[in-house]
């Protein structure tokens, strides 16, 4: 009895000292919020001005992070809206709509009256349901200087079939934030964790909530066991069984007076409702098998035609007090609910037309299950680095982890192609975080994302794709050029000369001439880790960003 007092006292106190911090951050918030609304107003105003639904076929959209990719229910399109772009200097936001057609390889941009704010780190859920329904919660918007945030607490329903967003006002919902997750689950929108912060202070949540997709009422859930930590930027998906499985992600803690330390989660969850009991869940945490993915944040999650969860790519940082240094990684892993086990992703390499026979082995079922046999033995895979030498002479050092050859031991048999008959470059999605994913017709289609060059970051907009039931090579559909990216950067050392301030502002207003591009959300030149999704600078003279 004294163990289970003891116990039930500090988990109280946990909860007045987050209550606590929850009031400290929201007060401090509050004033910024307060000073953003002006600027949200004005864009607003501008956004009213459209009366009629506009599509416009147009090119790729320009580089942006922390947008979210959907698939339609029922079209062959891909729906991309919002995110964020950062140049070194400034910050901009979207509320862009576009739609990617799969079958004619074309974007079309689509201007519907009265939509959502701008907003990156948001998540949107697409639901059958009306017609089709895209469902968009939360996010933030960053000031152009990146140093103001405003976290929303809004819910919008964009109806596919009708091509009009309607703001949906329901009370008892989760606070403002950004960062969180959220799955369809039956009936019902099923949202976890996040973040919100002020300039000074930050506040992690693992909370859940529910959205009843019938009622249009929020609720919240208060699942028995113990689950996972506040965080942000983790997995979240639906198994075959009916649970939502929660993995991996970030958070920080206050080490010191303006210094702070970062976590990449690796622990898993299930949430599971409660012997049928209506609104009644339970946390349980588990320890699947297999080729556990690395320590690493800013990755991304989808869900593969047989219900494995597949995620890809993200960063491991190493930090220190006053630095942070980070390996990206453009990795494939599957999580097989079924089996309660990982797999590491392996692609069989491009077909040739001489492979056409196969003697003295059985077919083998085609899928992730498949890349487990590339294990312990298998040899390390090759990496190729190349240079590209931007236009301001920044030299971008671009890293690519190519295809795992054979692992050791194992013949290759008579229908391989031999190297002089698999020539040509490997084309796959370099290293990267915080790509956007969305599956279609068991195919993976993968947008953008990020990675460092330095002190530069490399905001990406290719568009890759891979067969998933395959899984034999990726398709690049659009490539860019990362070393043509504009990058501005203030140099310490002469900011206060009057020269440097006249050729900063001239490059700001050049930056601006995208009108509505999207932003890194509080990003700073030379800081490098602010983002939306999972990391944070440790760095004491900026606000840090996860």
């Amino acid at each position: 009895m004294g163990k289970k007092g003891k116990k039930e006292k500090k988990g109280r106190g946990a909860e007045k000292t987050a209550a606590k911090m929850e009031k400290k951050v929201s007060k401090r918030s509050r004033k910024e919020e307060e000073d953003l609304e002006a600027l949200l107003a004005h864009f607003q105003a501008l956004d009213a001005t459209k009366t009629q639904v506009v599509e416009t076929p147009c090119p790729p959209p320009s580089p942006r992070l922390h947008a979210s990719l959907s698939a339609h229910p029922d079209k062959d399109e891909l729906i991309l809206f919002g995110g964020e772009y950062f140049n070194g200097q400034k910050t901009s936001v979207y509320n862009e709509l576009y739609t990617y057609n799969i079958r004619k390889d074309a974007w079309t941009k689509v201007e519907i009256p009265n939509p959502p704010p701008r907003r990156c780190a948001h998540q949107a859920v697409v639901v059958p349901q009306g017609g089709g329904q895209l469902w968009i919660f939360g996010g933030e918007f960053a000031s152009p200087d990146g140093e103001q945030f405003y976290h929303y607490k809004d819910l919008w329903v964009l109806h596919l079939a009708t091509k009009t967003w309607e703001q949906v006002r329901a009370t008892g919902g989760p606070s403002g934030r950004s960062g969180h997750r959220m799955v369809a689950w039956k009936r019902q929108l099923i949202l976890f964790g996040g973040f919100h912060e002020s300039t000074r202070d930050y506040i992690y949540y693992n909370d859940v909530y529910a959205f009843d997709l019938d009622t249009f009422t929020w609720s919240r859930l208060c699942p028995s066991g113990t689950g996972p930590t506040p965080r942000s930027g983790c997995q979240m998906s639906v198994t075959p069984q009916g649970s939502i499985v929660i993995y991996g992600g970030y958070s920080k803690q206050r080490v010191k007076k303006d210094v702070d330390r970062g976590t990449q989660h690796s622990d898993m969850f299930l949430l599971q409702p409660v012997d049928g009991r209506e609104g009644k869940w339970g946390w349980t945490r588990i320890n699947p098998a297999g080729a556990k993915p690395t320590p690493r944040s800013g990755f991304s999650v989808a869900v593969t035609p047989n219900h494995q969860t597949l995620l890809f790519g993200g960063v491991c940082d190493e930090e220190e007090e006053e630095s942070l240094e980070g390996d990206f990684l453009n990795d494939l892993h599957f999580y097989d609910a079924t089996r309660n086990r990982w797999f590491a992703g392996q692609l069989k390499g491009p077909k040739s037309e001489k492979r056409k026979r196969r003697r003295g082995r059985k077919a083998e079922p085609e899928g992730a299950d498949k890349q487990e046999r590339g294990g312990a033995g298998a040899r390390e895979p090759p990496e190729v680095v190349r240079e590209v030498v931007a236009e301001d002479g920044t030299v971008v050092t671009i890293k690519q982890v190519l295809a795992a050859p054979v692992p050791a031991g194992q013949p290759q048999s008579e229908e391989e192609d031999s190297p002089d008959e698999a020539g040509g470059p490997v084309v796959e999605p370099g290293p990267r975080s915080n790509a956007m994913l969305a599956v279609k017709h068991g195919r993976l289609y993968l947008y953008g994302g990020m990675f460092e060059a330095g002190d530069r970051q490399v905001t990406l907009s290719d568009l890759y794709c891979l067969d998933l039931h395959k899984m034999q090579e990726w398709t690049a559909l659009v490539e860019a050029d990362p070393g043509a990216q504009e990058w501005l950067e203030e140099t310490e050392s002469e900011e206060d000369s009057d020269e440097d301030a006249e050729g900063g502002s001239d490059d700001e207003d050049s930056g601006d001439s995208g009108g509505e591009a999207g932003g890194e959300c509080g990003a700073h030149a030379g800081a490098g880790r602010q983002e939306t999704h999972g990391r944070a600078a440790p760095e004491p003279s900026t606000p840090c960003r996860t």
